[in-house]
């Protein structure tokens, strides 16, 4: 078996972890009833549409 040469540091394991702490952007999709951005299977926060209905009362 490989046997590594040298310890490898605290700061450069903890480095390599910290690559997978990013947080992705969040997925958006257009409201086809306003044309605004929005968060797939959410009410519009704009329109209050929801699979093709209004779903709540926007003022």
């Amino acid at each position: 078996m490989a046997v590594p040469k040298k310890k490898t540091s605290k700061a450069k394991g903890r480095s390599r972890q910290a690559a997978n702490w990013r947080l992705g952007r969040p997925a958006r999709s257009m409201c086809p009833h306003c044309q605004q951005a929005k968060v797939p299977h959410v009410v519009c926060p704009n329109c209050g549409w929801y699979k093709g209905r209004q779903a709540v009362e926007v003022d």
